[in-house]
């Protein structure tokens, strides 16, 4: 149910203001036509106190019910309805308070009364049906974001929990492989994978940390991969000092990563160095992840799995755009690029 327009405080005085003027005015127009000052006064205070009732009355009932486009007619009927409402409240009222000149000059003024009446009753209806559809309108639109957004945050959920899985999977996998030939080897990739691992549970996905932070975080998940690859994997990090402070989502740069060395590696017995560079365009974190492939046998248009398509979904739902992940390559080389706004 929307609110009434005069729960605010300023409108509420807007309301008295008006209702104080309109008395004041249709005084001195009765002055005008003869009356006596005390006359005038009273036949303004009877009829505008019982007209600004007939407008709360108005004001409060279309709250209940709110006619739709359709309804126009049922608007036309409530105002003529509560106009003669309001007449006859009038006078019987003004029957019982004034002398019989002011009564004789009510009744004769009758037409007068009546079309100012459905004026005001009409402008009431009007402002009351155009405030009550506005409040509605901010209700459907704040339900469907609310319902967008919960949306979108399962959504990044189910991408953070697909992504989980699929690494970890890998991780237990090598150490498997290293548990008979290179026992000591496993044991450090088993603590960490637990410190990785208890990095992540302590993020949140919409929540947003300094560049710094996130190095910090790729580093650990690199630490385990060079484990599993040997010294087939290096890696080269550098960052602009402008965009150390800068912000991105949590564990975004991961899966980028992820992607470069399953494109770089797996297709090569070579040995193979990734570079990250992060630097700061204007208020825009670029992030570019380079990795060689091989021409001959790698296709790297196709290196762009679930990690990058997740990351693209990640960064669509969070900036509603489609152009802040791109690849290119450059010779051998495979280039991903990452824009992150600023909030």
């Amino acid at each position: 149910m929307p609110a009434s327009p005069l729960s605010i405080t300023k409108y509420r005085y807007y309301f008295a203001i008006f209702w104080i003027s309109w008395s004041a005015i249709h005084a001195w127009v009765l002055q005008e036509w003869g009356y006596s000052f005390e006359a005038s006064w009273l036949d303004s205070a009877v009829c505008n106190i019982l007209l600004a009732g007939m407008s709360l009355l108005i004001i409060t009932s279309l709250r209940y019910y709110l006619p739709r486009k359709e309804s126009f007619t049922y608007l036309f009927l409530m105002c003529i309805g509560f106009a003669l409402l309001w007449l006859g409240c009038a006078k019987l009222v003004l029957s019982y308070v004034a002398d019989e000149f002011a009564v004789s000059t009510f009744n004769e003024s009758l037409p007068i009364r009546l079309a100012i009446a459905i004026l005001i009753s009409g402008c009431v209806i009007l402002i009351s049906v155009l405030g009550y559809t506005l409040e509605e309108q901010k209700e459907q639109d704040s339900r469907k974001n609310e319902s967008e957004k919960i949306a979108r945050d399962a959504e990044l959920y189910k991408l953070r929990q697909q992504l989980q899985p699929h690494f970890l999977f890998n991780s237990l996998n090598s150490i498997s492989a290293l548990i008979i030939s290179q026992p000591a080897e496993a044991r450090k990739m088993i603590q960490q994978l637990s410190d990785y691992l208890r990095s992540t549970l302590k993020k949140e996905e919409h929540l947003w940390v300094m560049l710094s932070e996130e190095v910090q975080y790729l580093e650990l998940y690199l630490s385990i991969e060079k484990v599993r690859f040997g010294h087939r994997l290096a890696t080269e990090i550098r960052s602009d000092a402008s965009a150390q402070s800068m912000k991105l989502p949590a564990m975004l740069l991961q899966p980028v990563v992820e992607n470069a060395i399953k494109f770089g590696l797996y297709d090569t017995t070579d040995d193979i160095t990734i570079s990250i560079d992060a630097a700061a365009e204007g208020q825009m974190l670029i992030v570019t992840v380079k990795n060689p492939f091989d021409p001959e046998i790698s296709q790297p248009k196709k290196g762009t799995g679930f990690g990058l398509s997740s990351v693209q979904r990640r960064l669509s739902l969070l900036f509603a755009r489609n152009d802040l992940l791109s690849t290119s390559t450059t010779g051998n080389i495979f280039i991903t690029q990452v824009k992150i706004p600023q909030q």
